[in-house]
């Protein structure tokens, strides 16, 4: 007897066949089709029972990182914790904000614009090794240091202008050095949100300027999750201090993190949005104020900020030989090229007639040996005293 492939026959088979099991032996007072039930309803849980667990542990794992979460957020561990950030991030955020130390690299200009209220100025580098390392400054005006640096560090208030944001939970304060760690999610267009589990921490040194430094670091209540990419790279700083004679505050910020993202594609989307995104965070610097505490606890790292070390001091100010007074120095040696420029204008125009006599008597064929001698010594004299002069130029 032939059986068709079609699922018009394998539907008929099937039922003829559970028929006929179900009512054989129904001879013998029909309680065989009963035991005939059972018996398959004991192998079907035979065989599903390790498929029932697996997924009843599925559950459980999916169920674990939600009831973490909102026990960190509604409970922040404080205490003590290992110094996820230190003081020589503090020292490689100083080296790395001085634009002295840019010259090894190759930096590209990325953008620059300013309004009425707020200047922004970008470049980015490409390292041997790493990511782009971008490194702004960014100036706002009419506005104190402690006003922007509560803004800055305010990551609730951010969640109400920054709609990359979408969640942020505060997982540690350690009230012993300061050090804050919170983890953020933050969405991207057509693709997968990334997760960000950070340390940071706050400095002020003896001018009044304030540095934050922020890694990525690890903690037992924020587990990795699928649906989310955590990114593994963050390295991220920033200084704000008063501009001098201006009721302004400059923010100086370096920048470093490995998103999973194109290197191109990253750096045509900064460049063609951020601007953008300036002009969005200053309209909510302006809507915020002094009176905004943030929410959740009431311990934060702005609350324990930490003192610039002493050694680092002299490195670190607005002050100080490596940062504001790099342009005077540069400034004073740009003079002293114009003046060195200057300087010989006199002698040049008088070398330039002795020179041009020169050519005038070799032109009208003055051929003798005693002309050629003393035009072969004046070209000689002038010749010698360029170079000196482009040697004076050159050091």
């Amino acid at each position: 007897m032939a059986i068709g492939t079609g699922p018009g026959s394998w539907g008929a088979f099937s039922r003829r066949s559970a028929e006929e099991l179900w009512w054989s032996g129904g001879g013998g007072g029909g309680g065989g089709g009963w035991a005939t039930a059972a018996a398959l309803l004991l192998v079907l849980l035979w065989h599903c029972r390790r498929r029932l667990r697996l997924f009843f542990c599925f559950l459980f794992r999916c169920a674990l990182p939600s009831a973490s979460s909102s026990s960190a957020a509604a409970s922040p561990q404080i205490g003590g914790f290992s110094e996820a950030v230190s003081d020589d991030d503090l020292r490689f955020l100083i080296r790395n904000l001085d634009e002295s130390n840019c010259n090894e690299e190759r930096w590209e200009d990325v953008v620059q614009k300013r309004n009425s209220l707020v200047s922004y100025s970008a470049k980015c580098c490409r390292p041997k090794d790493g990511p782009l390392k971008y490194l702004s400054v960014t100036v706002f005006e009419n506005c104190s240091p402690e006003l922007l640096r509560d803004f800055y560090m305010d990551n609730f208030y951010r969640q109400q202008w920054d709609k990359t944001v979408t969640e942020h939970v505060q997982l540690h304060m350690d009230i012993n050095n300061g050090t804050e760690i919170g983890r953020t999610i933050k969405k991207f267009p057509l693709l997968t949100a990334r997760e960000y589990v950070l340390a940071w921490r706050l400095w002020e040194d003896s001018d009044g300027a304030f540095y934050c430094f922020t890694k990525e670091c690890q903690h037992p209540s924020a587990p990795q999750q699928r649906k989310y990419v955590r990114v593994k790279y963050f390295r991220s700083g920033w200084r704000i201090m008063k501009i001098p004679g201006r009721n302004a505050s400059e923010i100086r910020m370096f920048h470093q993190e490995d998103a999973g993202l194109n290197v191109e594609m990253a750096k045509l989307a900064f460049a063609k949005g951020i601007w953008s995104y300036v002009c969005k965070m200053d309209s909510a610097l302006r809507k915020y104020s002094s009176s905004h505490m943030q929410h959740g606890s009431s311990l934060s790292a702005v609350t324990f900020i930490q003192k610039v070390p002493r050694e680092l001091q002299t490195s670190s100010g607005p002050n100080s030989s490596s940062g504001a007074a790099a342009p005077s120095v540069r400034g004073e040696t740009i003079t002293e090229k114009k003046k060195l420029l200057r300087r010989p204008s006199k002698k040049a125009l008088a070398n330039g007639f002795l020179l041009l006599g020169g050519i005038i008597c070799l032109t009208r064929g003055h051929s003798s040996l005693g002309a050629k001698v003393a035009v072969g010594y004046v070209l000689t004299k002038l010749s010698k005293r360029g170079a000196s002069s482009s040697q004076r130029l050159r050091d």
